[in-house]
């Protein structure tokens, strides 16, 4: 589905049709400008909850709030014509019940005009992706390392390894049969991520996981090189903002206090130019 193919955003069901076909591919984004800037080349984009670690500092996700979704989801809105933009779900927003994720899920939503949703979860909340689509709720599931749970899963692990492939695998199902359109599947072994994607009838979104997925993910500014306070194995860095960024400002820094900046092209005169 190229840019100059399509007329206007897919829909959650032109993403679940692209299952088998042309890889899907799909960035973060949490500002207009960079929305922007992916919007002729992705399928859909993602505000990522991930936004608290990369623009806020903080730890992990975890303390990322409906109203920072809000914000950061109205913000890439703005820089969206022909991308789906799906929306995170954060942490204590829909585990405690289906009900709690609709009302949530809704306000997303209504306030951002997203295509769809994202939470994270397999088997135990399949019954809760089932309540929200049956209401309207497009909904884009997230298996294997889920980093709303890294305090039960002991860290950014690999999951899905040996025994506990069949888990995986369980969970896969659940939120298929549950009716979510696609699912991401981050940090898992490549050959188990092949076998969930030739098994379930809707897309896999691999960020860490196979090639061979139906599609691919990554946080921008991890491929952009923006975010350097860690690299995961599966992040390709496509460039190296930072470091260029980093340099700018140095160079800047050496000007003003050199007297070299601004220089008489960047300054007015007394008197305009007739």
């Amino acid at each position: 589905m190229s840019a100059t193919a399509r007329k206007a955003a897919p829909m959650p069901d032109d993403i679940r049709a692209m299952k088998g076909g042309t890889p899907i591919v799909s960035l973060t984004a949490y500002t207009t400008p960079m929305a922007q800037m992916m919007d002729a080349h992705c399928d859909f984009v993602l505000v990522g909850d991930s936004v608290g670690m990369v623009l806020h500092g903080m730890p992990s996700t975890l303390g990322v709030t409906m109203e920072m979704m809000i914000l950061h989801g109205k913000a890439v809105a703005r820089g969206l014509k022909q991308s789906m933009m799906v929306v995170d779900m954060p942490f204590g927003s829909y585990e405690e019940s289906p009900a709690q994720a609709f009302r949530n899920a809704a306000d997303l939503m209504a306030e951002t005009g997203a295509g769809a949703v994202k939470l994270e979860g397999g088997r135990h909340m399949a019954e809760t992706i089932a309540f929200l689509v049956a209401r309207g709720v497009p909904v884009m599931a997230h298996i294997g390392l889920t980093p709303q749970s890294i305090n039960t899963l002991g860290g950014y692990k690999v999951q899905g390894r040996g025994a506990a492939a069949a888990a995986l695998m369980a969970d896969a199902r659940a939120v298929s049969d549950a009716g979510a359109f696609s699912v991401v599947l981050e940090k898992v072994p490549a050959a188990l991520a092949d076998q969930i994607t030739a098994e379930i009838a809707i897309p896999t979104i691999g960020i860490g996981a196979s090639v061979n997925c139906d599609g691919q993910i990554l946080v921008v500014d991890d491929m952009l090189g923006l975010f350097t306070a860690f690299k995961p194995k599966f992040v390709k860095r496509y460039a190296a903002l930072g470091s260029d960024g980093e340099a700018a400002i140095a160079s800047f820094a050496e000007e003003v206090r050199a007297r070299a900046f601004p220089g008489p092209e960047h300054s007015f005169a007394d008197k305009a130019p007739t």
